[in-house]
């Protein structure tokens, strides 16, 4: 098939580097421009991040040379190159929400990783595994851009990542209240240990803006459609408290749950073993075979040895028992930057372009 031609805005940064890593071999999609900010634009991309690349794998081949423009000031030629982006900026939330209407208007759909769009209420925030129907409100949106191909689609944020999926498939018993604490590792912030030394041997019991999203976005993703808008949805009430932890990739959450309808641990693992979403039913080329692994060890699952499990794109679960308060905890774990970033991101697009709301131009 002819691939779909991709860019990536923020391609600099660490997530934008993840991107970078993902889009090599993809099997759907080429890597034919990145922009960053003002002082990368220009060099080479391997020039670029001389000094910061992050990932443990070599800059791939094909964007070595890349140009990198300015994501700003190149909006329209970047559009004009590619029929889809990837955002990953690192800017003020309202000047992202500018430049990501920016590309839309410039038609040129939007697959953002950043936060500045996922309360807009025709944005759709989609775990494909989870509410593919929202991708319903993309025509509203259109409609108020004045766009024919542009819109803008957002990935959640990557501490529900690791306890959200595992809630999807047991909402028919009637989740009423869910406690959670997130230990979350130290690239969520953009961080390696050589760049944050204070981080080893230490635990910071704050993360900016993390617990209000962690409570508010998986109300939002258990929406629905309605008149061209996502209304969120009204339960279950959740209490987060978000950690961040000398960990590289990878955050842990430990869930605590009540239901109105308590279902027996059994019937919770057969869910969890059963349950397959939009992106397994189509095959997409990032889902996981297995969406929710869960591990029977007491010791499981851990960060360094579950985080890349079936591409670091699953979901893994463990520590399933009765509690004294609530009716049930359990451990979840997800990769960051993978399924909770950029990956989740590439999933989204996927997805997109499977149900044709991404068409090559």
């Amino acid at each position: 098939m002819e691939k779909y031609k991709v860019g990536i805005i923020g391609g600099t940064g660490m997530v934008g580097q993840r991107f970078v890593t993902l889009m090599e071999n993809h099997p759907w999609f080429q890597l034919t421009a990145i922009a960053a900010s003002p002082r990368s634009a220009g060099k080479r991309y391997e020039d670029a991040v001389a000094g910061r690349w992050a990932m443990t794998c070599e800059i791939p081949a094909e964007a070595k040379d890349l140009v990198v423009m300015d994501a700003t000031a190149d909006v329209e030629k970047m559009a004009s190159l590619v029929d889809f982006v990837f955002c990953a900026v690192d800017m003020k939330k309202d000047e992202i929400r500018a430049l990501e209407e920016r590309y839309a208007k410039a038609e040129c759909p939007v697959v953002s990783n950043n936060s500045a769009n996922r309360w807009t209420d025709d944005v759709p925030m989609v775990v494909p595994e989870m509410n593919p129907e929202h991708l319903a409100v993309i025509p509203a949106q259109r409609k108020r851009l004045g766009t024919k191909r542009g819109f803008i689609a957002v990935k959640s944020n990557c501490s529900i990542q690791s306890y959200a999926p595992a809630l999807h498939p047991l909402m028919k018993y009637g989740i009423e209240q869910v406690l959670v604490c997130t230990y979350q590792a130290i690239s969520g912030a953009g961080k390696t240990f050589e760049r944050w030394p204070e981080m080893v041997d230490n635990v910071i019991p704050y993360i900016g803006g993390e617990e209000e999203k962690s409570e508010q976005e998986p109300l939002k993703v258990w929406g629905k459609v309605e008149d061209g808008k996502i209304v969120k949805a009204q339960s279950p009430a959740i209490t987060a408290q978000c950690l961040r932890v000398p960990v590289s990739d990878g955050h842990t959450a430990a869930v605590f749950v009540s239901f109105k309808n308590k279902p027996s641990m059994e019937e919770i693992k057969e869910c969890w073993a059963s349950f397959k979403g939009r992106a397994q039913e189509l095959d997409l080329p990032s889902a996981p075979k297995q969406f929710l692994h869960y591990f029977e060890e007491n010791d499981r699952p851990q960060a360094k040895l579950d985080r890349n499990l079936e591409g670091g794109m699953a979901v893994s679960l463990g520590r399933l028992r009765p509690d004294t308060q609530y009716d049930y905890k359990f451990v979840g774990l997800s990769h960051n930057t993978l399924r909770g970033a950029a990956g989740g991101a590439v999933l989204l697009a996927e997805l997109l372009c499977a149900e044709g709301y991404i068409d090559r131009k």
